[in-house]
């Protein structure tokens, strides 16, 4: 293990700040969401709200990471029904009965704070509300069996079988990720077992929970932004993420709102 990815407590300090302005965020935007709105509109409000009311900055905004033919063009991801992730805000309007992940992504003081939600835009099937449901309690699935010295794939194998238990799918190229002074950082958190896997998770660690569930089959394609990730049978998809911290004893949850409470 190294020693590296294990957070002090100056950097849990700034941790939890960054994490309940991401979530804060959250609370704010989802005011906006309804019918005839644009992504673009909801960038912009969010881009305003952490330049000007948190005094930090959107960690999506021109990221550049190893692999990717171009930078992320906006401050938020807004991945609306088939989108798995990475969705691109643009100028099409929101309409009645769109699932959608909002991704927020903050930084402060060199920090990293991550978290998404899933919204509900006028009124929705109720295979929908099942599918952001399940994706939901298979978040909290994971986020159940983090403690000091347990096995990465403990969560990973308890997201999996929550979402199979309802022949739901698991997205497997996209997973949860380490996070603090860099964006993205080891270890990566699996949304599924990996049997070939030893690695475990230690106390002061701090990193992100996120599962991408399908309505239907579990592969995607890249569209041509370079970015967005679409399910390849245009079935729905839902994700919810929290960053989490590894304590002695179990977790503590950064990203949660008093404000927020979802039934």
């Amino acid at each position: 293990m190294n020693m590296k990815y294990i957070k002090n407590s100056k950097d849990i300090k700034y941790m939890r700040n960054v994490c309940k302005l991401a979530s804060e965020v959250l609370d704010y935007i989802s005011n906006f969401i309804k019918i005839g709105v644009t992504t673009n509109e909801l960038d912009l409000l969010c881009y305003n709200y952490i330049i000007n009311v948190q005094k930090a900055i959107p960690g999506p905004l021109n990221y550049f990471p190893p692999g990717y033919k171009f930078p992320f063009p906006k401050s938020i991801c807004t991945s609306i029904n088939d989108v798995v992730c990475h969705g691109i805000p643009d100028n099409k309007f929101l309409k009645n009965g769109d699932i959608l992940n909002i991704d927020i992504t903050v930084k402060k003081n060199n920090y990293f704070g991550d978290s998404s939600r899933m919204f509900v835009v006028g009124e929705t099937t109720l295979n929908a509300k099942f599918l952001i449901k399940i994706a939901y309690e298979c978040m909290w699935a994971g986020i159940s069996k983090v403690k000091d010295n347990v096995y990465l794939n403990d969560i990973g194998n308890a997201i999996q079988m929550h979402a199979e238990k309802y022949n739901f799918s698991i997205v497997k190229e996209f997973c949860g990720h380490g996070i603090g002074k860099k964006f993205h950082e080891f270890p990566q958190i699996l949304n599924y077992n990996n049997f070939k896997s030893s690695e475990k998770i230690y106390s002061g660690m701090i990193f992100t929970i996120e599962p991408m569930i399908n309505e239907g089959s579990r592969f995607i394609y890249e569209t041509s932004n370079g970015w967005t990730i679409k399910t390849k049978d245009k079935s729905l998809s839902a994700q919810w993420e929290h960053t989490i911290l590894v304590t002695d004893f179990g977790f503590e949850v950064l990203t949660i709102s008093n404000n927020y409470f979802f039934l």
